[in-house]
């Protein structure tokens, strides 16, 4: 594998600041609930998730978690905790590092996954987003979490939840859909980390570039 240390960029983007047409979006969803059905193979990756880790069990969820480094991290971190980490992709997790026997991947769709702990009454202590998919464009606003039909429900499974990313931008939307959804004000602050817990977080910090954090507790 190359070593791309150095060579990443901050995202492209036209936009300064939060999309203008995030809140008109999270207004007009308001109250709606998220209908798309499960897929298939998120149900059976669920189901061996809670056949080793009930509702009330201490829980971290670690949202699309990539190879698993951060999963691991987490892991050793809190040891009174089961984390679980989710991705979409096969061939990432397939690069996963061993994890002890409080944590577990899951090949899944990530908002079905979502919407699978919030109907079974899991209430995650924690929950990551670290570093997701920018999607930097102004006509990709919809494809980013904090402006996705589900964001209301990852604030609904509560805890202490954590978004970092290298785009400023993405950060500050995080924090105005947890506001406009919540009324819980939220501040973005730059964030150096000790030791970086993703193959994402320390090629950014190779490369340079300041990395962004937001915290919530969400009750």
């Amino acid at each position: 594998m190359s070593d791309l240390r150095g060579r990443s960029r901050v995202p492209a983007s036209a936009q300064t600041g939060p999309h203008e047409q995030l809140a008109a979006l999270i207004e007009r969803r308001r109250g709606q609930v998220f209908r798309k059905p499960v897929a298939p193979y998120s149900a059976e990756a669920f189901a061996r998730f809670s056949a080793v880790c009930p509702p009330g069990a201490p829980l971290i969820v670690d949202s699309c978690c990539g190879v698993g480094e951060s999963t691991l991290h987490l892991a050793e971190r809190f040891t009174g905790h089961f984390v679980l980490g989710v991705d979409q992709s096969a061939d990432r997790l397939s690069r996963a590092p061993a994890l002890p026997s409080n944590a577990l991947l899951l090949r899944a769709d990530m908002a079905d996954i979502w919407r699978l702990l919030h109907e079974a009454a899991y209430r995650p202590a924690r929950q990551y987003m670290l570093y997701p998919n920018p999607w930097p464009k102004i006509g990709q606003l919809a494809r980013r979490w904090p402006a996705h039909p589900v964001f209301p429900l990852v604030l609904a499974l509560g805890g202490s939840i954590e978004c970092r990313s290298n785009w400023r931008v993405y950060v500050e939307e995080f924090a105005l859909a947890v506001k406009l959804i919540t009324g819980i004000d939220a501040s973005v602050d730059e964030y150096v980390p000790s030791m970086p817990i993703t193959p994402f977080e320390r090629k950014y910090l190779a490369s340079g570039h300041a990395l962004y954090r937001c915290g919530v507790h969400a009750g």
